[in-house]
């Protein structure tokens, strides 16, 4: 397996990776579909701080971060997202993802990174926690999808 930046050129396949988690689960709130369009710009706009893992030219998963909040005095703290194919989890290509993420975070001055899990999401919580994320804080029914609630699960990571 590879991990690597993305390119832009990976964008349609990553959309086709990405979209499926969307329409049909809760691990993100989400319920706008991801476009080729935007996450070539994305992948250009983030640089290292979007990453791919390839296996047999295949792209099995990515790791990206993003502001956390708005304004200059939350520069230091980002938000990331992991996506894997299903074929890919358990598998290592999380924890390969999220170690290239944290370098490419600590390279660019990052102090903490948030993971927003869904709180049915368990093994999302699992995985974070394995990786060293604390739970920050759990906040009730703040998300919708699906006609319920659901809470959301901060957690967090010094690095």
């Amino acid at each position: 397996m590879i991990i690597r930046q993305a390119r832009p050129e990976d964008a349609a396949a990553l959309v086709a990776l990405w979209n499926p988690w969307i329409e049909t689960t809760a691990i993100t709130f989400s319920t706008d579909l991801k476009t080729a369009e935007g996450v070539a710009a994305d992948i250009a706009a983030r640089g290292a701080a979007f990453q791919v893992a390839e296996d047999a030219r295949q792209l099995v998963g990515l790791a990206t971060y993003f502001p956390f909040r708005s304004g200059p005095g939350y520069r230091f703290t980002k938000e990331h997202s992991v996506i894997l194919a299903p074929e890919a989890r358990g598998k290592a290509a999380g924890r390969a993802l999220m170690a290239a993420l944290e370098t490419a975070a600590r390279a660019e001055g990052v102090q903490s990174l948030f993971a927003g899990v869904s709180g049915e999401n368990p093994e999302g919580v699992a995985f974070h926690a394995a990786l060293g994320f604390t739970e920050a804080a759990r906040l009730p029914r703040v998300g919708n999808k699906f006609g319920r609630w659901m809470d959301l699960v901060l957690m967090q990571k010094f690095l």
